[in-house]
């Protein structure tokens, strides 16, 4: 049997399909298992040993499908479901299953805030798109495969070489982020070596957060491609991080996790995901969803804006930093000490 998972963006999306990955070629051995996505998420892909094959999107969708016809799919499971994927399935005249993307209910609860979305990852979600092949969830988590190469001392300041905590300052939209201004009084509240995990185009917001205590606070945006950013994940102690790529790469390092929310919600099922754990039941205590439940006008969108349409930016701009640094200290290890 040949199988072909779709999913085209974006890096925290791609990570949350790894359980299924996982769970399809562990419990059939015997399956060749393909993954088709966009060539500039290659790298999350590319050391992953349960994918025998990765295909890449580009401009040409008809060469694409040209190409995937020659392999002559038994099954295409469709974790994104959307108008490009749907011309993949047709193109490829086999049998699909695609997983329930909830967009009505996602519409009812961004314009109406009436919240009918389920208590439970959006891995679960995909899991539904394999039930019918019975592949089930070992409840295993999240995995991010690492190149050979590794990280050395070198590459992190010594003030760091005995723990740090990892800020992700970055994210895809304005309004996931939390302000510059937020995070110089979380950095002046957090009592430990912080470093600032972020792209190129966080380098400038990530220099003026450090800029008061440039040995305690390290910038390392844009110093770092994708997997040694994934690397610097895997060497913090705790990370606190925007609604991003970066947060669910900690998940799957099992690293204790505290998730800013601005206007998007845990509720859309985008939380950060240990294996077992639903939203409600506080069944992953290495995690805890910081957010400002208090406003009418949140979730604003299902993915984000540049600018806040309201003008204010309560969401991000009224959180309790106070109460983000106790999380920090409540989950740094006691032994690390200080």
């Amino acid at each position: 049997m040949k199988v072909l998972v779709i999913r085209f963006s974006s890096i925290g999306d791609i990570v949350l399909t790894t359980p299924v990955v996982r769970c399809i070629k562990q419990q059939y051995p015997a399956y060749k298992l393909h993954y088709l996505t966009k060539q500039s998420f290659s790298s999350l892909l590319t050391y992953n040993p349960y994918i025998d094959k990765v295909h890449y999107l580009d401009d040409d969708l008809k060469k694409l499908t040209d190409e995937l016809k020659k392999e002559k799919f038994d099954y295409v499971i469709d974790l994104h479901n959307n108008i490009r994927t749907l011309r993949v399935k047709k193109a490829l005249d086999t049998t699909s299953y695609s997983f329930p993307k909830l967009n009505f209910k996602k519409w009812l609860y961004t314009n109406f805030k009436i919240n009918l979305m389920p208590d439970k990852s959006i891995v679960e979600r995909y899991f539904e798109a394999v039930k019918p092949l019975n592949v089930r969830n070992d409840s295993k988590g999240l995995d991010y495969f690492l190149p050979d190469r590794k990280l050395t001392e070198r590459d992190i300041p010594m003030s760091h070489w005995g723990g740090f905590v990892g800020f992700v300052i970055g994210g895809s939209y304005g309004t996931k982020k939390l302000p510059v201004e937020q995070w110089k009084k979380l950095c002046d509240l957090v009592p430990y070596p912080i470093m600032l995990l972020g792209g190129p185009e966080d380098l400038n917001e990530g220099l003026e957060i450090a800029a008061p205590d440039t040995i305690r606070i390290y910038n390392s945006c844009g110093k770092f491609n994708l997997n040694e950013s994934a690397e610097l994940v895997k060497y913090a102690r705790v990370i606190v991080s925007n609604d991003t790529g970066l947060m669910h790469i900690a998940a799957a390092f099992q690293k204790p996790v505290i998730s800013l929310w601005g206007n998007t919600t845990p509720e859309m099922g985008m939380f950060p995901y240990y294996g077992y754990n639903n939203l409600n039941d506080r069944t992953a205590t290495q995690s805890v969803n910081i957010e400002n439940t208090s406003l009418g006008c949140r979730p604003c969108s299902k993915l984000g804006y540049k600018k806040c349409p309201k003008g204010h930016f309560k969401c991000m701009n009224d959180l309790d930093m106070k109460h983000v640094a106790e999380q920090v200290v409540k989950f740094w290890p006691k032994e690390a000490g200080r």
